[in-house]
């Protein structure tokens, strides 16, 4: 989005922005409006052919000016959280250059916020959906970029429905398999924004979802996280949609039984719920201009107006939310974010490592000062493919070596269980105390712990 918004402290308060950001790296010059056709290759057959997730359906060539590489737009079987299969597309990007012994390693990207109607999948504009595509095939990567469920594809998309979106960007990965043997199961995630969130729920179910792939590192831009104090702020925002969004979303994943929409919007509210398949976020930013929010939620018991006070949907919303991630999983996840983000407030990541950490998790966070939202990606990239590379080489998380792009970023990494400066954990420990990493020192620079929510649904389908 281009409007300009205010610079953030880092205040709980602030924290109810994080829904609004999802904003980024998607399709340039994408269809928003008015009349719109899909090509053929979009048209999903019926009944879908035989196979588990990552079967692919067909695919077509894609001609790139300057790629690398060749690339190739797929239509792909994933499944539903309720269950049922579907079809996915995105695209599949391969190097020139001759796969190594035991295949392409396998770059996934996980896009941000287009929208939620067919129009706004990334894969349309090809030559505009997957960022740096060429410093990853210049590595020999083999990159791969999920539409998510229902964008280009039958159905509402999920909207930040975690495991939707990681089934997405995970069976993508075993598609491009399905397309060639020279392709490894060794692949990274990395997104952005929402892409980012898509990442910590590919970190969070790959290991069961796809347990003959290893994912062995995952990259979080910016994720949303914190999602119970998105309503106060959004309700007068301009970005009141998301709550549009995040219903319509939620109720589409879960169905109407499991999230009936009529305990979170007033009849109102649901007379509205179409323009989300209309267009893409400029769009709907347009048509709820002048919204009275209020005026289209149901009250809940508690007086306020809040879809997480209500009992079936708090727990809905608390499932979408990476904060509430109880145990740790293998995978070393690296989050990136700006110091002067504009759409997530910078604390959020910062919190959310906290949790993450205080539950064993191996993780790592990189805090540019100064940089925007999308601003950070570009002095990033380079120490974040550095991260990927040693990954995919089989060295522990985290590097030896500290980021770079600018003299003052905050590295943290987590240690016994709080997230440390990095000058704090490589000082050896006095007292043969430390653990996971090797012996380090508590105290330093930590960030905030909090304690996830326990006993919430993972609806995994």
């Amino acid at each position: 989005m281009s409007t300009v918004r205010p610079r953030f402290t880092a205040s709980i308060a602030a924290l109810a922005l994080l829904v609004a950001a999802v904003a980024s790296l998607g399709v340039v010059g994408a269809p928003s409006a008015g009349a719109f056709t899909l090509p053929s290759f979009y048209d999903v057959p019926n009944p879908l052919p035989p196979g588990g997730p990552g079967t692919v359906i067909k695919t077509e060539p894609v001609t790139v000016a300057g790629l690398h590489g060749t690339m190739q737009r797929v239509m792909y079987k994933s499944k539903s959280i309720r269950g049922d299969d579907i079809a996915v597309t995105g695209l599949i990007a391969t190097p020139d250059t001759p796969p190594p012994a035991g295949g392409y390693k396998v770059l996934s990207w996980a896009h941000g916020t287009t929208g939620m109607a067919d129009q706004c999948a990334p894969s349309l504009g090809a030559a505009d959906a997957l960022p740096a595509v060429n410093a990853f095939l210049d590595k020999g990567w083999l990159v791969t970029g999920t539409d998510y469920e229902g964008l280009g594809t039958p159905g509402l998309h999920p909207y930040i429905v975690g495991d939707s979106e990681a089934r997405g960007v995970i069976d993508i990965v075993r598609a491009a398999r399905d397309l060639s043997s020279d392709v490894s199961t060794d692949y990274v995630v990395w997104g952005h924004s929402q892409g980012g969130h898509a990442s910590m729920f590919t970190a969070h179910i790959a290991h069961t979802w796809a347990p003959e792939l290893h994912l062995v590192g995952a990259v979080a831009g910016a994720p949303p996280s914190q999602l119970n104090l998105v309503y106060d702020f959004l309700k007068t925002s301009p970005y009141k949609y998301y709550l549009l969004m995040v219903g319509g979303a939620i109720n589409a994943a879960y169905g109407d039984a499991a999230a009936p929409i009529g305990d979170v919007l007033n009849a109102q509210g649901q007379s509205m719920l179409p323009m989300l398949d209309e267009g893409c976020t400029d769009l709907l930013a347009e048509k709820s201009e002048g919204l009275d929010v209020q005026s289209l939620m149901v009250q809940q018991a508690d007086g306020t107006y809040n879809p997480f006070s209500n009992p079936v949907w708090g727990p809905l919303i608390a499932a979408q939310d990476p904060a509430n991630f109880s145990t740790p999983v293998d995978t070393p996840i690296l989050i990136i974010h700006g110091g002067a983000d504009e759409q997530i407030p910078t604390v959020s990541s910062q919190i959310l490592a906290g949790q993450l950490c205080a539950t064993g998790q191996n993780i790592e966070r990189w805090m540019y000062p100064g940089r925007s939202h999308a601003g950070v990606i570009a002095p990033s990239l380079t120490s974040m493919t550095d991260w990927i590379a040693a990954r995919f080489a089989g060295e522990p998380a985290p590097d030896a070596a500290a980021p770079t792009g600018q003299d003052d970023i905050d590295d943290t990494i987590c240690s016994d269980g709080k997230m440390l400066s990095r000058a704090d954990y490589e000082k050896p420990s006095t007292n043969g105390n430390g653990s996971g990493n090797g012996n380090h020192t508590g105290g330093g620079s930590t960030a905030p712990v909090a304690t996830p929510v326990r006993n919430q649904p993972t609806f995994t389908g």
